[in-house]
């Protein structure tokens, strides 16, 4: 295997959601890039190598912060000695349907789990009899919904529940399932349920949240003082806010701010923007609660400006643009509506407006990228990479491990 094997590795995540909808854990997908690993054991390796050095070169224990990481687990994988190099607090082994139940591997689950992991069962649909000792080892059942009928799903249940095993509902892609696995009893759901538009029409952005949109646009667009003044005006709340905010931050000096463009000049736009971008994450969202969908939309956003400047370096402008792309592309999710209507009223530049309405130009790309990188899939991946020269899997996987911890900071932020 060349050199640099391990690079082709992607790091992707999916959320993981307890039954309040709140975030609780992320799969961390390390996927090969290659097509072809004739050599199993090779694979295997580079595998766990890259696995292992993520906690360590990529800071991926911490870029998951409070929440742990469920890492697929196969046969190779259980036996190598590299496992035991991970963060036993932060991971949840997830076993794979394809290991079977041997002796030997039901006395290496004993071991990992005397040593502090939690272990997982994954992609269970039936309980068949060859499993009862591993099932017995692990603290949660992963369900693979999708093959299952309503009656199949109750009766599987009803046999896992006597078990005391924490049930985690997987490929969970309507608000339906979402609400049939609650009344079941599962405790944790895995799916892009919440990242789709949901079906009530007419749900519109609130006035704020157009105001600070708006805000942001004429940020990006590098528009004079007065007109940010002017769109301030109507926003009396935004206004107190952005006054306290600004003379606690130049609380140094015995400057007093006292006027909107003096508070813009002395906070400096990138800092007003970030603040906005903030505001932004946390509007609607109930107190003490942070909505799954706008950490996606945080974490795709920072991911989008990190590559931005890999790709432009010094070029600050666009990575900002792709920032504001990256949050723009989730906001047809959140309110049910075209991506179109809402970029119309924003006035954003013509590259964020054509990358998110068209998937054109670098911003497009990055944004297919992001999207690839979200859901694991490697075939897009590979394509948008290609769009994009000059960023390697590697590149990738540091930015999503950065855009990962920043996002987390914000979103302990936003609800502080």
């Amino acid at each position: 295997m060349s050199e640099n094997a391990a690079d082709q590795l992607f790091l992707g995540r999916q959320p993981i959601l307890d039954r309040n909808q709140q975030l609780f854990a992320y799969e961390l997908l390390f996927r090969s890039g290659s097509r072809n690993f004739a050599d199993i054991t090779c694979g295997v390796q580079a595998t766990a190598t890259v696995i292992a050095n993520a906690f360590t070169e990529l800071g991926v224990e911490a870029a998951l912060g409070e929440y742990r990481g469920f890492i697929n687990v196969d046969e190779a994988f259980l036996f190598s000695d590299l496992l035991e190099l991970l963060p036993r607090h932060a991971v949840v082994l997830e076993i794979l349907e394809t290991v079977p139940p041997t002796a030997a591997v039901i006395e290496r689950c004993i071991a990992l789990k005397a040593t502090g992991f939690t272990l997982a069962l994954d992609d269970v649909i039936q309980l068949e009899p060859a499993y009862a000792e591993l099932l017995a080892l692990v603290e949660i059942v992963k369900v693979d919904i999708q093959p299952l009928s309503r009656i199949q799903l109750m009766q599987l249940v009803m046999k896992l529940k006597p078990m005391g095993k924490q049930l985690l509902a997987e490929k969970v892609d309507s608000r339906e399932q979402m609400e049939q696995c609650l009344k079941l009893g599962f405790s944790l759901f895995q799916g892009y349920y919440f990242a789709r538009p949901t079906i009530i029409s007419g749900k519109k952005l609130d006035h704020s949240q157009i105001s600070l949109m708006k805000l942001m646009g004429l940020l990006l667009g590098d528009a004079p003082t007065s007109e940010i003044e002017t769109a301030l005006k109507p926003e009396p709340g935004l206004t107190i806010n952005l006054l306290r905010m600004t003379n606690s931050v130049g609380s140094g000096s015995s400057e007093k701010i006292t006027s909107l463009g003096h508070a813009i000049t002395v906070l400096g736009r990138r800092q007003l923007q970030r603040w906005l971008q903030l505001l932004v994450f946390s509007a609607g969202t109930p107190s003490g609660t942070s909505n799954p969908l706008l950490l996606l939309s945080a974490t795709r956003g920072r991911l989008m400006e990190l590559l931005a400047g890999k790709l432009q370096p010094g070029d600050i402008g666009f990575a900002d643009q792709a920032f504001m792309a990256g949050i723009m592309s989730l906001m047809p999710a959140l309110v049910g509506q075209p991506i179109a209507d809402i970029v119309a009223p924003l006035g954003l530049t013509a590259n964020v407006r054509d990358a998110l309405c068209a998937g054109s130009g670098p911003l497009g790309a990055l944004l297919r990228l992001a999207e690839s990188s979200e859901s694991g899939d490697i075939s897009g991946l590979t394509v948008a990479l290609g769009e994009l020269p000059g960023l390697s899997p590697k590149a990738l996987n540091h930015a999503q491990t950065q855009a990962l911890q920043w996002s987390n900071s914000i979103g302990q932020e936003a609800i502080a």
